[in-house]
């Protein structure tokens, strides 16, 4: 069976980061895909593993390389999935996890009808203030644009598979796992594409 493409997306804020980051640790046949960006590396952030970062240029030419399952620019930097990762763990039957931002969810929707779609939202548009406020990475221009910006990442749920809301972290991985377990057991992932019969057809003769 080849792997699953799973695809996080939800506005800043929502907890989606301490999400994967407890998910990764607790299933070994799920890979990460790590994005390529163009913003400033945060004091925790490792490169390489938490992002790619490249400069505008070094993105300009992946770009002409057609490096990116999508990409897109938010906040005013640019974010693109490398399509050769997601390329190497399905061929490898290895499930991987991309986490994007809300456009380019969407985009991926239209390469990957196959994939699985996972929105994650905070409990309320207040505690996502509280989260932002508190993470104190941002200034007040760029929160107010975040802000601004999760209004409508919040309603384009409507046009994802799962949702996840994440008001208590625990409670919020058991479920992002159910999900997995789910697509991981669905007959017509089990069922390989040549159509061949189930494994224990032999023994129901």
């Amino acid at each position: 069976m080849k792997g699953i493409v799973f695809v996080m997306s939800g506005p800043s804020g929502a907890g989606k980061t301490s999400i994967l980051k407890e998910v990764l640790n607790r299933n070994e046949n799920l890979d990460f895909s790590v994005s390529y960006a163009t913003r400033e590396r945060r004091p925790a952030e490792i490169d390489g593993k938490d992002y790619i970062f490249v400069s505008e240029a070094e993105f300009g030419k992946l770009l002409e390389e057609n490096e990116f399952l999508e990409w897109a620019k938010v906040h005013g930097n640019y974010y693109g999935t490398s399509r050769n990762q997601v390329k190497k763990s399905v061929d490898s039957d290895r499930d991987i996890l991309l986490d994007v931002d809300i456009q380019g969810a969407m985009s991926i929707m239209n390469a990957l009808e196959d994939a699985v779609y996972i929105f994650v939202a905070p409990p309320s548009y207040g505690e996502l203030i509280r989260r932002l406020e508190s993470r104190g990475t941002e200034n007040i221009e760029s929160l107010k644009m975040r802000l601004e910006d999760a209004k409508w990442e919040l309603e384009q749920v409507k046009h994802f598979q799962y949702l996840v809301v994440n008001d208590n972290l625990n409670h919020s991985v058991s479920q992002f796992e159910a999900i997995i377990t789910a697509e991981r057991l669905r007959v017509d992932r089990i069922v390989n594409e040549k159509g061949e019969r189930f494994l224990f057809e032999e023994k129901t003769r």
